[in-house]
């Protein structure tokens, strides 16, 4: 109990530093006129601390700090909340001296708060001496310190930490817990920890609860994470949110339009800006403009939300996915801050919808208004020198990325490199450019090059392609498919069914085509087996 008043203080001190407007300028002038008359603050000031914003509560404990009789281990507690809002470790490690000094270290409350500033700062070695030198940790010591490990990356160890504990473990322990075993993808600890939840906690936790939900999300096991959505008591933005981008992210983009517009329609919450980039990235993987359109629509009846940053950047991306590029340059031109984000989709988006030469005009003026390109802009103008068989410029631009801009190429490029010379009937210099690659090709590359034999008739390169893909890595069953019916299409019926037998031997199976379609402002799915539709997506 005393570990969790202590934790509660620490909460309501920190946001009334952070929260509560700055005390009134009389108030400060009759603390400076009662300074510069005795020079000795009384401890009375102590009262005044968590009022004054972290700057001025800085400087009154510097002068607390001088007269013995001036502070006492509240003082120190204040003073270390202001700098850790502050960010200061400098000052946060003068005050711990401090704290050493004047015999006060003992306090777990400011032990407590010494730990919390250290995990704030992400300086996880000073945390842990800290704990370590605790002698009776409290839940507030445990939590901190899982926190802290989980954050910074050391999930084992914070797992261990937790596994350790002497205490009952409060919501926020169990939070700090699952969020490491979400780092290592534990599922099973994760699962456990949810069932200690459920078992030990008699009252809902909607923190803990979106933890879980971000864990099962995070490990791919969405059918959990609907099954806990669908049982929490109430969800907050960070619930909708969450399973949004889950769904969207796991291919089941039409379910995560219909939960955003079950948001919407429920009013249970408000979307946020995280919210539209997961739906908008939703719509661009079904390729619903219509859809897209209607969340544009609803962002702008917002006017608590700026069309800025990753939500420009993301209604950019939606709208180039969706072939309507009118609508992505006129985003990207009402963007105040365009960053290499920006322009490295509005360029990506050219290249996809074939205009090409727009795409390297694009990139002049991103060089022009000083910002630099990175790997995946680099993607995005090789695709638009492939689609508009500009060879030397796109030879050009992979020669520059290293020479100039210190870009090591990467598996993607040389592959846009190898689909580049074979969309211009260049078949032998794409053979010969993977073959000089500093890498192995994985199956991506060689699929570029069979798909360009199989446009250009050239069944000579089918053999070494064959045998290529056997040895390489990343080979999808699309790539093997392509190449069994490449076969078939030439009367080749003994390799091509020499391919199929290598496919079952891997286990591999094509899966069945799956197209979508608006009518009426709603997303249709048709699958490849039976013709049946879907529908999603509800105006």
């Amino acid at each position: 109990m005393s570990g969790m008043k202590g934790n509660c203080l620490w909460i309501f001190h920190s946001q009334a530093m952070r929260l509560k407007p700055p005390i009134p300028t009389c108030t400060l002038n009759q603390i400076h006129a009662h300074l510069l008359k005795t020079h000795k603050p009384p401890l009375t000031f102590n009262a005044v601390l968590p009022s004054l914003s972290p700057p001025d509560a800085i400087l009154l404990y510097n002068q607390m700090v001088l007269h013995p009789t001036s502070h006492n281990h509240f003082t120190f507690t204040h003073a270390l909340i202001a700098s850790s809002l502050l960010h200061a470790l400098h000052k946060t490690l003068e005050i711990h001296a401090h704290v050493i000094k004047s015999g006060h270290y003992s306090d777990i409350f400011i032990q407590n708060t010494l730990l919390h500033s250290y995990v704030v700062k992400n300086n996880i070695v000073f945390a842990k001496r800290v704990f370590k030198s605790i002698s009776s940790p409290d839940v507030v010591s445990w939590t901190s310190i899982i926190s802290g490990l989980s954050k910074c990356g050391f999930h084992k160890e914070a797992i261990g930490k937790f596994l350790c504990m002497d205490v009952k473990p409060n919501t926020s322990t169990l939070a700090s817990v699952v969020s490491a075993c979400c780092g290592l993808r534990a599922v099973r600890c994760g699962k456990a920890i949810h069932g200690y939840s459920l078992r030990s906690l008699d009252r809902v936790n909607i923190i803990l609860d979106n933890a879980l939900l971000d864990f099962y999300v995070k490990c791919g096991n969405l059918a959990s994470a609907k099954f806990l959505f669908m049982k929490m008591s109430w969800r907050d933005v960070i619930s909708w949110t969450t399973m949004v981008g889950g769904l969207a992210q796991g291919g089941l983009c039409e379910e995560a339009v219909e939960v955003f517009q079950a948001m919407v329609n429920g009013g249970e919450a408000v979307p946020n800006e995280a919210t539209f980039v997961n739906v908008l990235s939703a719509c661009s993987s079904l390729g619903a403009l219509s859809l897209g359109q209607w969340v544009h629509s609803y962002i702008s009846t917002r006017h608590d939300l700026v069309v800025d940053g990753n939500l420009g950047n993301a209604l950019i991306n939606m709208y180039s996915k969706c072939s309507d590029m009118c609508m992505a340059v006129q985003v990207f031109n009402e963007l105040t801050h365009k960053d290499k984000i920006s322009w490295s989709t509005i360029i990506g988006g050219m290249a996809m919808n074939g205009h090409g030469m727009h795409a390297l005009q694009l990139f002049s003026l991103m060089l022009v208004h000083g910002v630099s390109p990175d790997d995946v802009t680099f993607i995005g103008l090789l695709s638009a020198c492939s689609h508009a068989g500009l060879v030397k410029q796109g030879l050009i631009f992979f020669k520059a990325m290293n020479d100039v801009y210190g870009i090591a190429p990467q598996m993607k490029h040389y592959a846009c490199m190898v689909d580049m010379y074979g969309r211009a009937g260049l078949l032998e210099e794409a053979e010969a450019f993977i073959r000089g690659m500093p890498m192995e090709a994985d199956g991506p590359i060689w699929g570029a090059l069979l798909n360009a034999c199989k446009v250009h008739g050239n069944e000579k390169m089918f053999v070494q392609i064959y045998h290529s893909l056997r040895s390489a890595k990343g080979v999808s069953i699309g790539t093997l498919a392509l190449l069994s019916n490449t076969y078939a299409s030439c009367n080749r019926w003994d390799d091509a069914n020499n391919v199929r037998d290598m496919m079952r031997d891997l286990g591999l199976k094509k899966m069945p085509g799956y197209s979508w379609i608006e009518v009426n402002a709603m997303v249709n799915g048709c699958d490849g087996v039976n013709g049946s539709f879907a529908y999603a997506g509800k105006s």
